[in-house]
């Protein structure tokens, strides 16, 4: 432990001094300089009551489900969001207000600027009706006729070379 005016190390037992009005833990030597001793009080430990398990099923429930994971937003989800704002005849500062964000992030959602994150989406879905978050489409498998036009390789080569020389055999022995 350190002296709380000299900053020395504590040897032995140390002295609750009040100097100049304010209550330290100091050594021997600055004890001197003290006007008077203070008594540490014990503090009350605050007894623990046990929580009702109504509280941890409240808990439960507000933890978001992992389903919403699994979704993939709209790619038109700026001309819905603005569609559906303008159905329910609010103004950006009157949804900004409903769902707590920002009207310059309603702007870029609404122009394509930005997009919205989950907790966002569904805030928006939530206060304008409508839906943003969708399954995610099964990814497509690149189709091999739609593939890039590649080099014929080496080893293509030899088996057309293989080929022609069997063909042109065959017409030969016929």
């Amino acid at each position: 432990m350190q002296c709380e005016v000299c900053g020395r190390q504590i040897l032995g037992k140390p002295y609750r001094a009040i100097i100049e009005g304010a209550k330290m833990i100091v050594c021997s030597e600055c004890a001197k300089l003290g006007s008077g001793y203070w008594e540490a009080k014990p503090q009350r430990r605050a007894k623990r009551i046990a929580k009702p398990q109504l509280k941890l099923s409240i808990l439960r429930k507000k933890q978001r489900p992992t389903v919403t994971e699994a979704l993939e937003l709209v790619g038109d989800f700026g001309l819905r969001v603005r569609r559906a704002r303008e159905e329910l005849k609010l103004s950006h500062e009157d949804l900004g207000r409903k769902i707590g964000e920002k009207v310059s992030v309603l702007r870029k959602i609404e122009s394509g600027k930005m997009t919205p994150d989950l907790m966002l989406a569904e805030k928006l879905e939530h206060a304008l009706k409508i839906k943003l978050l969708v399954p995610p489409s099964e990814p497509k498998a690149p189709s091999v006729a739609l593939s890039q036009p590649r080099e014929i390789t080496l080893g293509e080569l030899v088996r057309l070379k293989e080929k022609k020389t069997e063909v042109t055999k065959e017409r030969k022995q016929s």
